[in-house]
């Protein structure tokens, strides 16, 4: 059975989403890892959702990212078929790819996400996040059925990206990683083994001013959970408390050139492509701008599995 932990700045909580109550935790953990190592405490307080005195409404609590930093921050760049397709790459060719982020990009399901004054081009990637739950040593290999041993929850974020320092450096360490552009949460859902199952059935949604942009299930995913953890621990050994994006569907602001215009801007010298390229992503409407609201949710269809609803504004400074 899931059990579903929420964050606020001096506690942990677990939630009953069918009622809408939380308790608090009886632990000392100050970090998601030290959380995970005090099981016992999170299923006393799972049994005590519905008859504690000390429950609360979840809608009124003030949360916290339910992932605590710091910690490592580690994405998959290009996993989903559609997200493939609309960035101009063939999906069955994409090689697996993963850069790291700055965990102090990491921010609240509700948190403001700010736009540097240098970044023109803010986009949203809405990501499957899985939390790391057992030490996971280099060279490891993950079977499908070891997944439940090395993942112990799941979590929504959202991949903020300036397009405008990615794209020209290649940099994707710094356009990913400035402050606010990580939001986690809202819940932090612990799942059983045979909840894993029911991973390909999470469908990533993602609205900009409720105008929905992103619309996949894992299903449409490239390289999966097991298989990305077996080649990332080839080169980076993960621990309990870190965190691993899982990709983001299609649906982003950020879309290929046609091929007519691709083949005319191969001839063009670097500096004026890169002039040409981003006159044209100026004019695109679907870039976040000051006053959007972002909202991000994971869940199956028939909300069995249900990791909540990120409401993020977006400020310009």
């Amino acid at each position: 059975m899931t059990v579903t932990v929420l964050k606020t700045a001096d506690r942990w909580w677990v939630e009953d989403p069918r009622s809408g109550r939380a308790v608090p935790v009886a632990t000392s953990a100050r970090t998601t890892a030290e959380l995970l190592a005090d099981r016992a405490a999170v299923d006393a307080a799972a049994g005590n959702v519905t008859t504690s005195p000390e429950a609360a409404r979840a809608a009124d609590l003030a949360l916290d990212s339910p992932l605590t930093t710091p910690c490592r921050v580690v994405a998959q760049m290009v996993n989903y078929r559609s997200h493939a397709k609309d960035s101009g790459f063939d999906p069955d060719a994409v090689p697996p790819t993963f850069f790291r982020k700055a965990s102090s990009s990491v921010t609240g399901p509700r948190a403001t996400v700010v736009r540097p004054a240098h970044v023109r081009l803010l986009d949203h990637e809405v990501e499957l996040g899985l939390v790391i739950g057992a030490p996971l040593p280099l060279d490891t290999a993950v079977s499908e059925a070891d997944l439940p041993r090395y993942v112990a929850g799941l979590v929504v974020t959202d991949d903020v990206s300036a397009r405008d320092v990615q794209l020209p450096k290649g940099q994707f360490y710094e356009s990913k990683s400035y402050p606010t552009f990580t939001p986690v949460g809202p819940r932090l859902v612990l799942l059983d083994a045979a909840e894993f199952a029911h991973l390909d059935r999470l469908r990533l949604r993602l609205w900009v001013n409720d105008v929905l942009r992103q619309d996949r299930t894992v299903a449409d995913m490239i390289v999966r959970p097991a298989r990305a953890l077996t080649l990332l621990a080839r080169f980076q050994a993960l621990e309990p408390g870190d965190l691993l994006l899982t990709g983001t569907p299609g649906g982003t602001a950020l879309k290929a050139p046609a091929k007519p215009a691709e083949i005319l801007s191969g001839l063009l010298p670097p500096a004026v492509k890169w002039r040409a390229f981003f006159a044209r992503q100026a004019k695109n409407p679907a870039y976040l701008r000051h006053g959007d609201v972002v909202s991000a949710t994971i869940a199956t269809d028939d909300g069995a599995v249900d990791l909540g609803t990120q409401r993020t504004p977006v400020e310009h400074r």
